[in-house]
């Protein structure tokens, strides 16, 4: 809608994944470096996990467009609370092979057979299963024993697990040991730090057209990091909204006090409530965390802070508490003021 308005080519910040928007960030440049990493290895798995809209899955559609498919042959199976035997069906069918109603012996004849007939043509076989937090451990452990497949002395088949931190609790449980014993290498993707939001929106904005309308000030930048903590696809929500607003009220300077009027809007929407948005964007369900306003409710924080969180989910509480302490400094000014008058 607002496209026309802004002369945009496209919709700069659509929730689904996009390989053409792909931004690379400290922290998503280490992923891909680790995703090629793997490749370059040619067995055991790579596991990456990071929070929910955080951009694992546009980093995995961002590797796919760029494999050679006279190579790497490549399934994205993406998991849904499969156990064993469905997710090996998953796993054939995601290679374009026929599973239904074939018993699980059979099931892995024919797998073996399809991935030596890859070899014979000097092809290779990558799995990628995307949401893997949602496996049982009889599925990760079918997966582990797929790995073992061979020809010689090289592996058949090669895992790339993607999932939320969830998935590293799992595979740290006594009963994984075999199974982190095949992963060659691991990474948790962060969020981005207040350099890297601003770089990414206009990134973004850049790809669809944008030369300076609308013209965003500083403080735009400051407010969506505080409201988003640096996560991608909470970035997308809030910006698609501001410059929708930006639209409706026809301006083309947007300010740090329209993303805070955009996030109290969406959060009115819901009764005040988190955001939260039913998305397929990573494969599955997707809650998108609050996006609001001060509120007069106190943050609660559980302590100690993972290092995975670190200063960027501390930083958007202080940018609040500062806003707040300011306009409380503000109003006892006001006070003092008046009663001078009086």
């Amino acid at each position: 809608m607002y496209e026309p308005y802004y002369r945009f080519s496209a919709k700069p910040f659509q929730l689904s994944p996009d390989p053409r928007f792909f931004y690379e960030s400290r922290v998503h440049k280490r992923a891909y470096a680790y995703l090629e990493y793997g490749l370059f290895q040619g067995e055991g798995f790579i596991v990456i996990t990071g929070e929910v809209g955080a951009g694992k899955t546009t980093i995995v559609r961002n590797l796919l467009s760029h494999l050679n498919p006279s190579q790497v042959v490549a399934a994205h199976l993406v998991s849904t609370q499969l156990d064993a035997d469905d997710l090996l069906r998953s796993v054939a069918t995601s290679f374009g092979l026929t599973a239904k109603g074939t018993d699980k012996a059979s099931l892995l004849a024919e797998l073996e057979r399809f991935l030596r007939q890859l070899t014979g043509e000097k092809k290779r076989a990558l799995l990628i299963v995307d949401e893997a937090q949602n496996l049982t451990a009889r599925a990760v452990e079918e997966l582990r024993m797929l790995s073992n497949f061979q020809a010689g002395d090289r592996a058949l088949l090669q895992s790339f697990l993607v999932g939320q931190p969830e998935l590293r609790r799992i595979l740290r449980a006594p009963d994984m040991q075999q199974f982190r014993q095949r992963i060659i290498a691991s990474y948790h993707l962060g969020p981005l730090d207040r350099g890297e939001t601003e770089a990414y929106i206009q990134h973004r904005l850049k790809h669809v057209g944008w030369v300076g309308n609308p013209k965003l000030e500083n403080d735009v930048y400051d407010a969506i990091f505080a409201f988003t903590a640096g996560i991608p696809r909470r970035i997308n929500l809030v910006a698609n909204r501001l410059l929708l607003a930006g639209y409706l009220n026809e301006k083309h300077v947007l300010r740090g006090s329209d993303v805070e009027e955009v996030a109290k809007e969406m959060s009115e929407e819901l009764g005040g409530a988190a955001l939260s948005v039913d998305s397929t964007a990573d494969g599955g369900r997707t809650d998108v965390a609050a996006v609001q306003k001060e509120s007069p409710e106190p943050e609660r924080t559980t302590w100690p802070l993972s290092t995975d969180e670190g200063a960027a989910s501390l930083l958007p509480r202080i940018i609040r508490l500062e806003k707040a302490l300011a306009r409380v400094l503000g109003l006892l000014k006001q006070a003092t003021q008046n009663a001078e008058l009086v």
